[in-house]
This record gives C-alpha cells, sequence and structure tokens, in this order.
C-alpha cells in the first residue's frame, strides 16, 4: 500500500507496462496498418513502435493531459469563501449549478471548486453523508455530458473527430437525469434535515457567512480553453482564416492560459493554499495515464478488426458494456475500447446497405450517432457508480474526509449507487435508447 502512494512508483509501473507493451509490437506482432495510402505495407518492428508511441503519447496523451492540467490549474485559482445555512434548497442549488458548471471547467474542476464550499456550508449538521454522494454523482459525474471539456471520455472522442458541439445531443438525457436526481436528493435532504438537532440549527445560523469569491480573473482564462477547444483543432480550418493551425497550437494556446492564469490571480499563492491546491492530483493522473494510453493500443488495435464479431450490436448493449466497464476501470480509456468497437460495426453496417442510419463524420470513417450516444452515456454517467469509475469520486471523498465527514466503504457507496443510479439509469435507456 505505502508503494502505491509515491508518485514516481507508480510512473514506474506505467513505465514498466508500456514497455512490454512496446515491446510486443517490436518482436511478435504481425504488423500495423497505418490507414496511410501512401504506405500501404504493414508496419513491423521500430516503425510500429514509433507508430505507436506517436498515436499513443502525441496524437493522445499529451492533449488529454494538457487539457485536464490548464482546467485543473486555472480553476484551482479560483476561490470561493462564505458559509451559507445548509437548508435543503441551498445544497439542492449547489449541485444543480455544480452539475451545470462541470460540463465548463470539468468535472475534476467543478469538483474542487465546490467541494470544500459545500462541506462548509454543512460543517454544523450532522446528517450529510448524503449530500456528497449526491456531489459525486451530479458534479463529478453527470454534470460533465455536454462538452469535450467535461468529462475525459468526451475529450478523447473529439480528438478522434467528434465534433466539438456534438455532445449536446446528450442534452436531454443530462437534464432528464439531473432533474430527477436533484428531486430525489432533495426529498431526501428535506427528511435528513428535520432530523437535526435544534441547537445545531441554530448554530448553521448564527456562523452563515455570505459567499465572496477570489481570484474571479481566472474565469477569463477558463473561458479562453473553452473557445480554444472549441475552435482550434489542426484537422480543420480556423474561423474567418481558412487556413488549418499547425499540430499542437490548441496546447500551446491552453498552456499559455495557464500560465497567464498563474502570474495575474492576485495572491495567487494565498488562494491556492487555502483551496488546497497541490500539484500532486494531476502529476499522479498524469503518471498512471502514461502507461494507459499506451497500454490500451493493443485492445483498441483489436477491436477495430474485431468489434464488429462482439455481439455488442444495439444502443442498449454499448450504453450497459460501456456503463459497467466504466464503473470499475476509469472512463476515459473504457470509451476508447467501445468506440472503437462501434465503429468497425458501424462501418460494416454501412458495407451491409443498413438504411436509416445517421452517422456522425470522424477524422477516419464514421460511427453510426444512436451507438456514439449510448457509449457516451454509459462512460460518463456510470462512471459514478463506484468510487474508482472516475478521478474526482476519490479525490471528493477523500476531501470530505479530511473534513470529518464518514464516508461509506467501497461497497457502502455502491449501495447508495445501486439503489439510486441503476433504476434510473433504465429509465435513460427506456426513454433516450429505444
Amino acid at each position: 500500500a505505502h508503494f502505491w502512494e509515491k508518485n514516481s512508483n507508480k510512473l514506474l509501473v506505467s513505465c514498466v507496462l508500456a514497455v512490454l507493451t512496446l515491446a510486443f509490437y517490436a518482436v511478435l506482432h504481425n504488423g500495423i496498418d497505418a490507414h496511410d495510402p501512401a504506405h500501404p505495407e504493414l508496419l513491423r518492428g521500430t516503425d510500429a513502435v514509433l507508430h505507436v508511441l506517436h498515436h499513443a503519447v502525441i496524437s493522445d496523451y499529451i492533449p488529454f493531459m494538457v487539457l485536464l492540467f490548464s482546467l485543473y490549474t486555472i480553476s484551482g485559482g479560483i476561490l470561493l469563501r462564505g458559509d451559507l445555512q445548509a437548508t435543503p434548497r441551498t445544497n439542492t442549488i449547489f449541485l444543480g449549478l455544480g452539475a451545470l458548471l462541470a460540463s465548463f471547467i470539468g468535472t475534476t474542476g467543478a469538483s474542487m471548486l465546490l467541494i470544500r464550499p459545500v462541506l462548509r456550508t454543512n460543517s454544523e449538521r450532522r446528517h450529510k453523508v448524503h449530500t456528497v454522494v449526491f456531489f459525486i454523482f451530479l458534479v463529478s459525474n453527470i454534470g460533465g455530458s455536454l462538452t469535450p471539456l467535461g468529462d475525459p471520455p468526451l475529450f478523447l472522442g473529439y480528438l478522434r473527430g467528434v465534433p466539438f458541439w456534438w455532445t449536446l445531443e446528450l442534452l436531454w438525457p443530462m437534464l432528464f437525469l439531473t432533474g430527477l436526481l436533484l428531486v430525489i436528493y432533495y426529498v431526501w435532504d428535506t427528511a435528513a434535515y428535520k432530523r437535526e438537532e435544534h441547537r445545531d440549527i441554530v448554530d448553521d445560523v448564527i456562523k452563515t457567512r455570505p459567499l465572496s469569491v477570489s481570484g474571479a480573473s481566472n474565469l477569463i482564462w477558463l473561458a479562453g480553453v473553452v473557445a480554444c477547444v472549441a475552435v482550434v483543432d489542426s484537422s480543420r480550418p480556423l474561423p474567418f482564416l481558412g487556413t488549418n493551425p499547425p499540430p499542437h497550437t490548441r496546447e500551446a494556446l491552453l498552456l499559455l492560459l495557464t500560465g497567464l492564469s498563474w502570474l495575474t490571480t492576485p495572491r495567487n499563492r494565498e488562494i491556492r493554499q487555502e483551496n488546497g491546491f497541490t500539484f500532486g492530483a494531476i502529476i499522479e493522473v498524469a503518471c498512471l495515464f502514461l502507461g494507459i494510453f499506451i497500454c490500451m493500443q493493443t485492445p483498441v488495435e483489436y477491436l477495430r478488426a474485431e468489434g464488429k464479431n462482439l455481439g455488442i450490436e444495439t444502443a442498449p448493449a454499448f450504453f450497459w458494456a460501456s456503463g459497467s466497464l466504466s464503473s470499475f476501470l476509469d472512463n476515459a480509456p473504457t470509451y476508447v475500447v467501445f468506440f472503437e468497437t462501434a465503429r468497425a460495426l458501424t462501418a460494416n453496417l454501412v458495407q451491409g446497405g443498413a438504411s436509416g442510419l445517421e452517422l456522425v463524420q470522424l477524422a477516419e470513417g464514421a460511427i453510426a450517432s444512436k451507438f456514439l450516444l449510448a457509449i457516451s452515456m454509459g462512460s460518463v454517467f456510470m462512471g459514478a457508480n463506484t468510487y474508482i469509475g472516475n478521478g474526482p469520486n476519490f479525490m471528493v471523498k477523500t476531501i470530505a474526509e479530511q473534513s470529518g465527514v464518514k464516508m461509506p466503504s467501497f461497497f457502502g457507496y455502491m449501495a447508495y449507487s445501486v439503489g439510486i443510479l441503476i433504476p434510473l439509469f433504465f429509465a435513460v435507456m427506456l426513454v433516450f435508447l429505444r
């Protein structure tokens, strides 16, 4: 357990597994189709390794990590102070606003920005575990559905050619699910509020302080991040200019915005210290995902070739398959695996003359819109099923425990998700994936 606490050891394990994967491509693999008409021959040996590294690290890992780093660092410079009265109405508004915010500053950014104000607001209350659980459901997961900035799976889809605004297809499912969860939460918290001790309610009222925002200038830099991701893409012409930007222009601009945030935030060190901001969490993600992005090339390549033969052929099947794996593995690589499966199946259906199939055009080929919707919902929504389904889940749990909240165990948390979320996911399937 102590071995795994150090980021250097996580990086070591990632690198060992990545090297084993690259050795497989160098020695044992039959050859990679580079999908390049100018070089139709299969790549082997060193060429295969370089192709895998370019695809995994240059095309996916670097853009992925730069975006997460930018959102994490810039949002960490915004501090909400204050202590509101912890009524069911206040808490429900917090959760609703957090869910909306998550699509624009990421589930990690929104979670880190709001969890401490929520805990501070509820510090005088005894019954608050359910508030943190619903926070994980809504802010750390389901809320990040509407843009590629919201949750890592959607950004990986964007890197594969899914149009930036296509994710708005998830608007109605997200509103449907969020609305139901907020109603359930409000009823639950109202019942819990009535069980609070009178002296705790009085104490809560006495300690009320209005909310104030420090570091608000970072909202400008966050808006810049949204604009960069939406507009700057080396595979598409820039608006008004008509020319494609050089590769990694977007990443350079994101790092520039992050630097400007760090340099221009008044009392930067004080704000980040009060926010509990450290680079440890983002370094941990960087160490783990280096190995994940390289190691997942093998299953992705296999599914690109054989995905049509796996027996997953309907939108509900993609929804539950991607969601089930996202619950126990990280939802980003899970999304990629089923994305490739759906792309292979779509190509097979098109070749077979399937009619009435609505397609989303990608950088390479196309994917059926109903499959993409199912995979996106499954990966993002069901990341809430366990503490390990999405990165912010465990971070929120840890911060809550540091604040004195007795959070449920791994399986205790799953009792909440199975009892509350799974029935709602069946409703989502029946309404939106018929």
